[in-house]
């Protein structure tokens, strides 16, 4: 049975899915603007979405610290870039993907 844990590194705007110690998949991320940071720390999944609607795309993961997830996007030209409210935007596909990977408890540690 795999051993999920999330790292995401704000500094190049990716998250990597680790089984282990090993890196098994990498994601391109949005993150939050200058003004709306993106927290960092030790955090993890809480609950999961299908299908939230407006500006979340395909799936939620909402995150321990309250009104934080990660979520897919309507707008995917903003992957890669600082457009959120703090918030790890990823493209639908992907984001569907990873929930369908990681259960509820999943460690995410956000990093610069």
């Amino acid at each position: 049975m795999p051993n999920y844990r999330i790292i995401v590194d704000l500094s190049d705007r990716k998250l990597h899915l680790l089984d282990g110690d090993t890196v098994v998949r990498t994601y391109p991320v949005g993150i939050g603007r200058i003004a709306h940071a993106t927290p960092t720390g030790r955090l993890h999944i809480v609950n999961k979405s299908p299908n939230p609607g407006g500006p979340y795309g395909a799936y939620w993961m909402g995150l321990s610290k309250p009104h934080y997830g990660i979520h897919g996007t309507n707008d995917p030209s903003s992957i890669g870039k600082r457009v959120s409210k703090g918030c790890i935007r990823m493209y639908n596909q992907d984001v569907t993907e990873l929930a369908r990977l990681v259960p509820v408890g999943t460690s995410v540690t956000i990093r610069n």
